[in-house]
């Protein structure tokens, strides 16, 4: 059977297969065991491919599979520095044909920072990667679960630099960036967000730190006045409990940990990371390459499908709404009353 609904209208959905020693490979191949509506392209060496899915007991018939050659043999769980630029030649290739039009949608498998790092070239993470080569100035990193959708206002970054990092520009960007594709790619037309604040008890009125009143709450203010409904700054160790999040569309924290923690604790297997700033539409995994479960049959596909799920309908509601490119210009049109002032919705 194959994994392909024949609708002529079908997104071509290009998946890439990630680091060769991690479970990326493993992964992908449990894609055939289900009918997509969409078409899928596989990015990654063909035979290396089919020799981990014949060692899972797996197979690869009905899936589409675009080799590029690795740069040195993989063994599952060893990394080799040598097989960098082959994990990058499949970022390089799917992105090149997502900004061509050749792919609607890219979904990624994980990638091992470190080893792309040791090869010499600099690398932070798939976000900032596919902002420089989309050249796109601001983009978000969200990720959708477990009822939940967490945007960062900082990345990668260690936890020292994060309060620099934290500026007026940046977070009304973010706001920008974020309002503006859940309305393009989840369409909520109105979305209500809550921000977090950066310090315990969002500053505690100035006496556990000042940002929550110096740069956080003048920027919610302002874009407010624009119809934005924002709630915030808000307590993080309490933002994410029930009544707090009841009605919310999605949440900002102000660091990584801040609030994926939280997210990874509700969706673990099922969480779907979204960029979202881009001119193109990128989701994947929310785990790591799990070396040690490369190979063992061990590793949940759950995380892909649900990647490769939500890429497909951000890339029909992206056609229907034909929408090319994401601008941090675009405003939502004025509510009729300030976010801050409202009750929980039911």
């Amino acid at each position: 059977m194959s994994n392909i609904d024949s609708r002529n209208d079908e997104p071509t959905i290009v998946v890439t297969t990630g680091e060769p020693a991690g479970v990326g490979p493993d992964l992908c191949a449990s894609l055939a065991a289900r009918k997509w509506p969409a078409r899928l392209v596989l990015l990654g060496d063909r035979e290396m491919l089919r020799q981990r899915a014949a060692a899972l007991g797996a197979s690869l018939a009905g899936l589409e599979i675009r080799h590029l050659p690795l740069a040195a043999p993989a063994t599952p769980g060893r990394l080799d520095v040598r097989n960098a630029s082959y994990v990058l030649a499949q970022l390089d290739a799917a992105i090149a044909g997502c900004l061509s039009g050749e792919f609607s949608a890219l979904v990624t498998a994980p990638v091992h920072k470190g080893v792309i790092n040791e090869a010499g070239a600099p690398f932070t993470g798939h976000t900032e990667y596919l902002a420089e080569k989309t050249g796109t100035r601001r983009v978000v990193m969200m990720l959708v679960g477990g009822g939940l959708r967490v945007a960062l206002a900082t990345t990668h970054l260690p936890l020292r630099e994060v309060p620099t990092a934290i500026t007026a520009p940046l977070i009304e960007d973010t706001l920008r960036v974020l309002v503006r594709d859940l309305r393009a790619h989840f369409g909520i037309e109105h979305p209500r967000v809550l921000v977090a604040g950066l310090n315990p008890h969002a500053g505690e009125g100035g006496h556990l730190g000042r940002e929550e009143i110096e740069i956080i709450a003048p920027v919610l203010d302002r874009l407010r006045a624009e119809g934005f409904e924002l709630v915030g700054p808000l307590p993080a160790d309490t933002m994410f409990t029930p009544d707090v999040l009841a009605g919310s569309d999605a949440q900002l924290a102000m660091y990584h940990d801040q609030g994926l923690a939280v997210l990874k604790y509700a969706a673990f297997e099922t969480g779907v990371n979204v960029t979202l700033g881009l001119p193109i539409v990128r989701t994947s995994v929310d785990h790591g390459t799990a070396l040690s479960l490369a190979g063992t049959a061990k590793a949940s596909p759950q995380s892909l499908f649900a990647a490769i799920e939500l890429a497909i309908e951000m890339a029909r509601r992206r056609q229907q709404r034909g929408k090319t490119k994401v601008s941090c210009e675009d405003r939502p049109a004025p509510v009729a009353a300030a976010a801050h002032e409202r009750a929980p919705r039911p």
